[in-house]
C-alpha cells in the first residue's frame, strides 16, 4: 500500500478509510500520555516526517525537489492548517471527551459540502446540502446543549473541536491545489510545516512547566509518530488527491464512528442516548450524501 503505484477510485478509497480508521484510535492513545498535546504534536510531526524519508531513501527513490518547489505554497498552506489541527484537536480531547472533541472535528466535512462547490467547481447537490442540515442537528444533539449540557461536555472542548474541523477544512482544500506531486514528498513537506506551526505552542507550554515523560508515554508517542502519523498521512494523502472532495468529506466520518466507539467501549466515556442519537444522525448523514450521488 505504500508503494503507491497507479490508483484507481478504489484503491484511493481504501487508503483513505484505512488512515482514518488509524486515526480514530489517537484519543485512546493520547489518554494514557503524560505530555502537554502540543509537545506530543511536535515530536508527532518529526518523527512522521524522519519515518516517510526513511522509507523513501530505503526504497532508492529520488526526492522530487522539483515536484515540491513548484507546490510549495500549498504545501506550506496544507501543513501549517495540519499542525493548526493538531494542536486544536488534542486540546480538545483533554478538555472535553474524545467521542465529542471527534465529532466536532469532523464537522469540517459539512463545511467541505458547502464550500467545495464555488471554491474547486464541483457539482453542488441540494441532497448533499439536506445531510448537512442533518448532520449539523446531530452535532446540536452530540454537544448536550438541548439537556443542559452533559457529564464531560463543555463549551471550551467544543470551540476547539470545532476550531480544528476548520483547519481540516483548509487542509484538504489546500491538497486539491496540489499539482502532480508524489505521495511521500507530499506527506513529509506537509508533516514538517504541520511541526513548525506546532512549535510555538509547544515550547510556551514547554517551558511554563516541568516535563516528565515515563517509558509508557515514550513508547506511545513513537507510536504516534510512526503509525498514527507516518503510515497513516501517507495512506491519506495517496488516497485523498483522487477522491472529490465531497466524497472525502463524506468518507471523512468513518474517523468519528471509530473515535465514538473506542471512546465508549474502552474509555468508558459517558455519552447520551440523546448523545447516539445525534452521532447516527452525523454518520447517518454521510452516509447517505454520499449515497445521494
Amino acid at each position: 500500500m505504500l508503494k503507491f503505484g497507479p490508483v484507481n477510485s478504489k484503491t484511493a478509497t481504501v487508503s483513505f478509510v484505512s488512515s482514518l480508521c488509524i486515526y480514530g484510535t489517537i484519543g485512546w492513545v493520547l489518554a494514557y500520555v503524560n505530555l502537554p498535546t502540543e509537545v506530543v504534536v511536535v515530536f508527532r510531526g518529526l518523527i512522521g516526517a524522519a519515518f516517510i524519508l526513511v522509507v523513501l531513501f530505503a526504497t532508492k527513490r529520488r526526492f522530487d525537489t522539483t515536484a515540491v518547489q513548484a507546490n510549495l505554497g500549498w504545501l506550506a498552506a496544507g501543513g501549517i492548517s495540519l499542525g493548526l489541527n493538531w494542536v486544536f484537536l488534542f486540546a480538545a480531547y483533554r478538555t472535553t471527551t474524545v467521542a465529542v472533541a471527534s465529532l466536532c472535528n469532523y464537522m469540517a466535512p459539512i463545511m467541505l459540502i458547502v464550500i467545495a462547490p464555488p471554491l474547486l467547481g464541483e457539482p453542488r447537490s441540494m441532497k448533499k446540502a439536506v445531510c448537512a442540515v442533518v448532520a449539523i442537528i446531530g452535532m446540536v444533539l452530540v454537544s448536550g446543549v438541548v439537556e443542559g449540557g452533559a457529564e464531560g461536555v463543555n463549551a471550551q472542548g467544543i470551540a476547539l473541536g470545532l476550531g480544528a474541523a476548520v483547519f481540516a477544512t483548509t487542509l484538504v482544500l489546500s491538497n486539491k491545489k496540489l499539482g502532480d506531486i508524489p505521495v511521500f514528498e507530499k506527506s513529509s513537506v506537509q508533516l514538517l510545516f504541520a511541526t513548525a506551526a506546532a512549535l510555538p505552542f509547544a515550547l510556551v507550554v514547554g517551558l511554563a512547566q516541568p516535563l516528565q515523560p515515563d517509558a509508557l508515554t515514550v513508547g506511545l508517542v513513537v507510536l504516534l509518530g510512526l503509525l498514527h502519523t507516518g503510515v497513516a498521512y501517507c495512506l491519506y494523502f495517496g488516497g485523498l488527491g483522487h477522491l472529490r472532495a465531497q466524497t472525502a468529506a463524506v468518507l471523512g466520518y468513518v474517523e468519528p464512528a471509530v473515535s465514538v466507539l473506542v471512546s465508549t467501549t474502552i474509555l468508558h466515556e459517558p455519552l447520551s442516548i440523546l448523545g447516539w442519537i445525534g452521532a447516527a444522525l452525523i454518520i447517518g448523514a454521510a452516509v447517505a450524501s454520499e449515497i445521494a450521488d
